[in-house]
């Protein structure tokens, strides 16, 4: 199959299916992809080529007796190494101490791609935390002298790159939509607690992002990421937090009367370039009949950035945290905890009370565009202050989804985000399908 790897996973999955190209050739070009491609993107940081052929072979087979096995049939897939693979090499992003670790039990969102029919290639670099990874740097497909944003770096790069037609990464405070918009494909943060976390953050002796992270799809188109959610969302009875909310079919979306909040100086220090895009795209919306406004929640939205650091600091490390006045773990810790979340809970009802009058939330993806790998951007705060700014989702627990929305003078994506209410994902999505009508879409990287 000539390009399969622009090809959706809707695409690939109807094509399989209906007999036009066996899963075995899909799994040879998309092996052979991997092989000429990868070499200096690092994206794939464990590939199960073998056991990927073999599943391709029973897929073919399984057709021609009249098996179908779920909507995924014969699809190969890769999967962020921060969820665990049965089986398969599961690092945490190259994290040492986990360098030759293989899980005996498959994350909730592996089990569920499998049982729909997908096929695990291997596995992509992330999250990439660790200076001392194991692993290569991961590159931009577009430009391998810039970054390609973290820290689901991997998938991204893998989807954008034609390696794979969908990945599902995490996201805590950015994972997801920075790494999307830098490479110019489209990624969901879904609602907090959408979908289970089961074997998700392994590294871990106890489960202590009960909030905050979620697992969510990178892939190339809107109408994949759709696909993926209705195979990983709703509750596993493993993961408590996930309420049994069904996924509903929605409808597709009207632009004309569409009520689109759009700051257009929200954050202050935003690129031009981010910002031209974002202009032109909330213009393009606005001629078609949206209506975009300049609107806001009415919570200080400054502070639900330094709101999502705190929680984050205080999960990833909660068993380091001494109370002030003994030195030693205590209920002081806890106190501030709660205190932070029922912040979030005032938060949330500002975000629930702004959506009773628009549809979608418009912002960048990212404040600055794609820098070059050499430079250090660790100290420049007011980057990092324009950055956790755009953490609206994370601070929020609304679904977020990354579009393609441009490109910087170095050829680079600029992506948008777009935000809706809790438990509306599948609003979201419709209307984010019928904004990115009006966009270029994903495009390919050249020389790939």
């Amino acid at each position: 199959m000539a390009g399969f790897g622009w090809l959706s996973v809707v695409q690939v999955a109807e094509a399989i299916r209906s007999g036009q190209v066996p899963a075995v050739e899909v799994m040879a070009d998309q092996l052979d992809r991997i092989a000429r491609i990868d070499a200096d993107l690092h994206s794939v940081v464990t590939l199960d080529a073998d056991r990927a052929r073999a599943g391709a072979v029973e897929a073919d087979e399984a057709l021609a007796h009249g098996q179908v096995w779920g909507p995924l049939h014969g699809v190969g897939v890769t999967i962020e190494d921060i969820h665990a693979t049965a089986g398969i090499r599961s690092t945490f992003g190259g994290f040492p101490p986990f360098a030759n670790h293989v899980p005996d039990v498959d994350a909730t969102v592996v089990a569920r791609l499998k049982a729909a029919g997908a096929i695990v290639v291997g596995k992509t670099n992330g999250p990439c935390l660790w200076e001392d990874s194991v692993f290569p740097a991961t590159r931009n497909p577009w430009n391998r002298e810039r970054v390609a944003g973290g820290s689901s770096t991997g998938p991204a790069v893998a989807v954008a790159a034609g390696l794979t037609p969908l990945d599902i990464a995490a996201d805590s405070g950015g994972s997801i939509q920075q790494p999307a918009g830098f490479c110019g494909v489209f990624g969901m943060r879904p609602t907090e607690h959408r979908v289970p976390l089961t074997g998700t953050l392994f590294i871990d002796r106890i489960r202590k992002f009960r909030v905050l992270t979620t697992a969510g799809p990178m892939a190339r188109s809107i109408a994949d990421l759709r696909l993926a959610m209705e195979v990983i969302s709703g509750p596993d009875g493993l993961d408590p937090e996930v309420p049994p909310v069904p996924w509903h079919h929605s409808g597709p979306a009207e632009l004309n009367g569409l009520r689109v909040a759009y700051p257009p100086e929200y954050p202050a220090a935003v690129a031009g370039e981010v910002r031209a895009s974002l202009d032109a795209l909330a213009g393009r919306l606005d001629k078609l009949g949206a209506i975009v406004e300049d609107r806001l929640p009415a919570s200080a939205l400054a502070r639900q950035g330094q709101l999502v650091e705190e929680l984050f600091m205080m999960l990833a490390f909660a068993a380091e945290s001494p109370a002030p006045e003994t030195g030693e773990p205590g209920s002081r810790p806890l106190w501030d905890y709660l205190t932070v979340l029922n912040q979030r809970d005032e938060l949330m009802a500002d975000w629930a009370e702004f959506f009773t009058t628009c549809d979608v939330l418009l912002a960048p993806a990212t404040s600055v565009c794609a820098w070059p790998v050499n430079e250090d951007h660790s100290e420049d705060d007011q980057q990092a202050q324009a950055e956790a700014a755009l953490l609206l989702s994370q601070a929020s627990g609304c679904p977020m989804v990354v579009i393609p929305a441009g490109s910087d003078p170095n050829g680079v994506p600029i992506g948008a985000q777009l935000i809706g209410p809790r438990w509306h994902d599948e609003k979201l999505l419709a209307i984010a399908e019928t904004i990115t009508a009006t966009t270029r879409g994903f495009q390919p990287p050249p020389a790939n």
